[in-house]
């Protein structure tokens, strides 16, 4: 859930990939994942490695996959969508069952990311990297505490203001700070926080995705909505930034690799997933990313090196995330509803 490449990786990537192709390789795999969440030069790593070159694309949210997945644009072998987008992909029958057989690093994946509702069985994925969503100000213009999702509504900060641009986590914000469920189904309770968030456009500087990055690093907005691995990195660039949970709950989520249906290059696929696993690997990510990795031991050792505060955005506490709530696919018709208000929501 990421910062999109910029473009001198996308160019570095193309001239990679140019490059590679009279280099014999035995195969190639196309790799689909959200924007920078990945170091760059694993898949160097991986290409010397098994000699297996990969063709490496990124997307800026999950229906955006989804959509080009579902109209037959894509040639992908692997993909890193969130959960509830995975859920609906082995719903609509989208994705190849895994084996296991080809994934041993399989046993360094945390239990307690295992068997979660998106893919009860693990049949379909390998989580990957998790997170939590909170509020990233700029503690030189917002100069109230902040706590509460409200801070979001709060007009002394017209203008400054930032707002996902999807309206899953714009309305899920919404809903969040009425104190319904992130994953209701209540017509009534969706009309309301759609209310919420008619009242709060004038308020918003822009619905942003990636652009959140230039903007609150360079001070152009003050305060938004985004991931915490991404604040990480955000901080190193502007220190004035600060990032909070808010006391009403938030989204946890976790993003993991999936195989879509008909890959002829499922074999080469796992190999990667199986790559993507290992604790070196996952060590390398995470200190580019930001993210927290799903494999433990990974994790406990990275974190044990950070400072304790950031450390605690990166994978909080169970206490923390008690109070937090997984995205799960909704019925057709609540997704419409979504699609519905977010079109009106717009115009």
């Amino acid at each position: 859930m990421k910062k999109i490449l910029s473009l001198a990786a996308v160019a570095a990537l193309i001239l990679a990939m140019f490059s590679g192709c009279g280099k014999g390789y035995t195969a190639e795999i196309n790799v689909c994942n959200w924007g920078e969440y990945i170091d760059e030069t694993v898949l160097k790593d991986f290409e010397e490695q098994y000699n297996i070159k990969v063709n490496y694309s990124g997307f800026n949210s999950n229906e955006a996959l989804y959509s080009t997945m579902k109209n037959g644009g894509s040639n992908y072998d692997v993909i890193i969508p969130s959960d509830y987008m995975i859920s609906r992909l082995i719903s609509e029958d989208m994705l190849e069952p895994l084996d296991y057989s080809n994934i041993p690093n399989w046993s360094l994946i945390g239990e307690r990311y295992k068997g979660l509702e998106y893919d009860p069985t693990n049949s379909y994925s390998v989580p990957y990297m998790w997170g939590t969503v909170g509020i990233i100000y700029n503690t030189s213009v917002v100069t109230k505490p902040v706590t509460s999702w409200d801070a979001l509504f709060d007009s002394d900060y017209s203008g400054q203001i930032l707002m996902f641009d999807n309206p899953r986590d714009a309305l899920g914000i919404a809903l969040l700070h009425l104190g319904y469920s992130l994953n209701t189904t209540s017509e009534a309770e969706l009309e309301e926080a759609y209310g919420l968030l008619v009242q709060q456009k004038p308020l918003l500087q822009a619905y942003v995705m990636d652009q959140i990055f230039d903007k609150l690093e360079s001070g152009e907005a003050a305060i938004g909505p985004y991931y915490a691995g991404d604040f990480i990195t955000m901080h190193e660039n502007n220190p004035d930034l600060a990032f909070c949970i808010p006391e009403e709950g938030t989204n946890y989520f976790v993003d993991a690799m999936c195989i879509p249906k008909g890959s002829t290059k499922k074999e080469y696929a796992e190999k990667f997933i199986n790559f993507m696993c290992s604790t070196e690997v996952c060590t390398k990510n995470m200190d580019v990313v930001g993210y927290a990795s799903a494999n433990t031991e990974a994790l406990e050792s990275y974190i044990a090196d950070m400072d304790e505060d950031f450390a605690a955005i990166m994978a909080p506490s169970d206490d923390v995330l008690a109070n937090t709530e997984v995205y799960t696919n909704l019925p057709q018709n609540v997704l419409e509803k979504y699609d519905e208000l977010w079109v009106e929501l717009k115009s």
